[in-house]
């Protein structure tokens, strides 16, 4: 049977806890520095800022910021103040799994077109999930010569609880989303539907099973350093999946390859080339640059009698012309070339 007290079991775990949030590290940098292109067109114009992206951004650089803390913390050479350090990096550490959720929960108000019903219950968790994420100091952490900063003492209860909150979000989201899109959407499915329903998908599976093994470890409670071991990849792994889906959907929408509009009684109408007789047709147009010319898509939608808000895969709203009865997003005002 391991002592997992043992001072000899603490100072091996210790090793492998270094080396682990180096590895984790270096897996992020990468990830990061690859997808930089995009950051940078959100940052110069070329692609247009929407207020969603801030959650996009805020979980993407809190956790860079948090890995730079852990690593500056386990490799320090001289004293350092760990209890300041390691609270920094617990609390951005831990705000990278709330704008992960925020990130997933985002998309599934777009698909429910804004409703209230959906998103003021969603807005309530959200809140709630944050409640928690703020605690404060869930962790007690010391310098110890030559070693660098050590985790002497977790407070698991506040820790799990978050961890367990995390996954029954990500669950009420990923129900929600496969209810609209898989068994109330009578239309069919198109490329963005299934792009929309896959990605959340494997965003939820890879998030749950890292927040299922984070929690596990919390709650058997072996020793300070097992305790919080796997936190930190249930943190990259949200992360990395969830700006990965946002990257997607931007991309793919900002190309204009469909819109959908969900009506009172339309449902989530992604469809190409299709006419459902259920009022007034709306039509969107996306031009792009082939050669030896110009290709323009036509994508025919019917709009229910009565509404008013329509939305494209994005969340963005779009306007309603009712002498020519079109609905044109702001990206078809202007097709690029």
């Amino acid at each position: 049977m391991v002592d997992w007290t043992s001072p000899a079991e603490l100072q091996k775990e210790a090793l492998i806890f270094t080396k682990f949030m180096h590895v984790l590290l270096g897996l992020y940098v990468w990830e990061w520095f690859t997808s930089l292109d995009f950051d940078w067109d959100i940052i110069s114009g070329k692609k247009k800022f929407r207020w969603p992206m801030i959650f996009y951004f805020g979980g993407r650089y809190c956790l860079l910021f948090a890995m730079v803390g852990i690593a500056i913390a386990l490799d320090s050479t001289t004293p350092v103040n760990c209890q300041s350090l390691y609270t920094f990096n617990q609390l951005t550490g831990q705000a990278t799994i709330g704008f992960a959720s925020i990130n997933l929960s985002i998309r599934t108000m777009a698909v429910w077109s804004q409703k209230r019903y959906i998103v003021i219950p969603l807005v309530v968790i959200i809140l709630g999930h944050w409640s928690l994420i703020l605690q404060g100091v869930l962790l007690t952490a010391v310098y110890v010569p030559g070693e660098g900063c050590a985790i002497v003492h977790t407070n698991n209860t506040v820790l799990s609880a978050t961890f367990i909150y995390t996954m029954v979000f990500d669950l009420v989201i990923t129900g929600l989303t496969a209810y609209k899109l898989v068994f109330n959407n009578p239309i069919g499915r198109s490329s963005l539907m299934n792009m929309i329903w896959g990605d959340g998908l494997i965003y939820f599976v890879i998030a749950f099973v890292a927040n299922v093994l984070a929690t596990t470890f919390m709650l058997l409670n072996l020793n300070p350093i097992m305790s919080v071991i796997f936190n930190v990849p249930a943190a990259v792994a949200s992360t990395i999946v969830s700006t990965r889906a946002v990257r997607r959907l931007t991309n793919f929408t900002s190309k204009g390859a469909e819109v959908f509009s969900s009506g009172q009684n339309s449902g989530v109408n992604f469809r190409t080339g299709n006419t459902v007789n259920r009022g007034p047709t709306m039509t969107a147009v996306s031009m792009k640059k082939s050669t030896p010319g110009v290709h323009v898509q036509m994508e025919t939608f019917t709009m229910a009698e009565g509404d008013s808000d329509h939305y494209d895969a994005s969340g963005r709203k779009l306007q309603y012309d009712p002498e020519a009865q079109n609905e044109i997003g702001e990206e078809f005002k202007r097709p690029s070339y």
